[in-house]
């Protein structure tokens, strides 16, 4: 599994990241995790506002940061 936070780097984005990978980690799902701050890529997404979460190059989530029970159901459905 590929979890991606796209986004700047910004507070929320490391805080997305930070939750995505707790998540991970409690559920027991090895991921690898990546970082895409390109805005070309970011907007090849279709996502126009940041922090994103994608999960196996499915856009979850934009815009702003779910709590960690979210992310862990955006996590299993890809399982």
């Amino acid at each position: 599994m590929v979890i991606k936070i796209l986004g700047s780097g910004c507070p929320n984005c490391k805080r997305l990241e930070q939750l995505a990978q707790e998540a991970a980690k409690e559920i027991g799902v090895n991921a690898a995790f990546e970082k895409v701050q390109d805005i070309q890529k970011i907007m090849s997404y279709g996502v126009m506002s940041t922090p994103a979460l994608v999960i196996d190059e499915k856009v979850k989530v934009y815009g702003r940061v779910p709590s960690k029970d979210v992310i862990k159901k955006y996590i299993e459905e890809e399982i």
